[in-house]
């Protein structure tokens, strides 16, 4: 697959609350392209959120990542010492599933109004944190592909509080890929099962691949845990998720 020239920046998202930061990375081509909106760990927008986005963008997409902390700080980028991780799930714990929602749906908006943009539908990408959100992001009408990337939590809790966004399963209209590791310690197999009994259960087109030997985080080259040959699979199986979906 050839990679395409590309450009990135920050752009400035309209809710009707407020006005949400987010980095943008897209081919610097014509166009059309399909969009895809990339949800940030804890550790916020940093620089892997970012070279997602970038990866994504030079294999044909508009990728977009919204600063989902920025009710509580401005812009919140950190790496991975154990203080940082600390702060970042100080404000994950913060956050409210509809605000996170309407974050989303701004991205949205703001990839339907780009003059390079291919209608039809867009897709969602997320780790950790935002492997959950993503989930919770594949409720709306205009995700067509949700790619989830180690999401805790999904079948005991929701952001915010409430009944846990597992119980939502019925909602989404698109395709589920869902990316665990078998060693990760924070999200049980079992876990696992339940998301995949109720995709199977609700009839939403899925796969669910797990990673043996694979900890949490494992698609992060910037983190301890990374496994390069589950990250390049996993991978490839992302890209074949978006090409099937959102370039027919």
């Amino acid at each position: 697959m050839c990679s395409l020239p590309i450009q990135a920046t920050t752009v400035t998202l309209a809710s009707s609350e407020l006005e949400i930061p987010a980095y943008l990375a897209a081919p610097t081509a014509p166009g059309p392209f399909p969009g895809v909106v990339v949800i940030q760990e804890v550790f916020g927008v940093n620089a892997h959120i970012q070279s997602v986005c970038q990866r994504l963008a030079a294999a044909g997409y508009i990728a977009i990542a919204p600063h989902l902390y920025h009710r509580q700080v401005a812009n919140f980028e950190v790496g991975y010492s154990p203080a940082e991780l600390a702060l970042g799930r100080q404000y994950k714990a913060a956050t409210r599933s509809d605000q996170l929602l309407r974050d989303i749906q701004a991205a949205i908006a703001y990839l339907d109004h780009s003059p390079t943009i291919r209608a039809g539908g867009v897709g969602c990408l997320g780790f950790c944190f935002g492997g959950h959100v993503a989930y919770l992001a594949a409720t709306l009408p205009a995700i067509k592909a949700t790619a989830c990337f180690y999401g805790a939590g999904i079948p005991t809790m929701t952001p915010g509080g409430g009944e846990p966004t597992l119980s939502l399963t019925a909602h989404i209209q698109g395709r589920v890929y869902g990316f665990f590791g078998e060693a990760d310690p924070l999200i049980p197999q079992q876990e696992v099962d339940q998301i995949e009994s109720a995709l199977t259960q609700h009839g939403i087109p899925h796969r669910i691949l797990r990673y043996p030997g694979a900890d949490h985080g494992f698609f992060c080259d910037q983190r301890s845990s990374y496994q390069a040959l589950a990250a390049e699979d996993a991978w490839q199986q992302v890209l074949e998720l978006f090409a099937t979906t959102l370039n027919t």
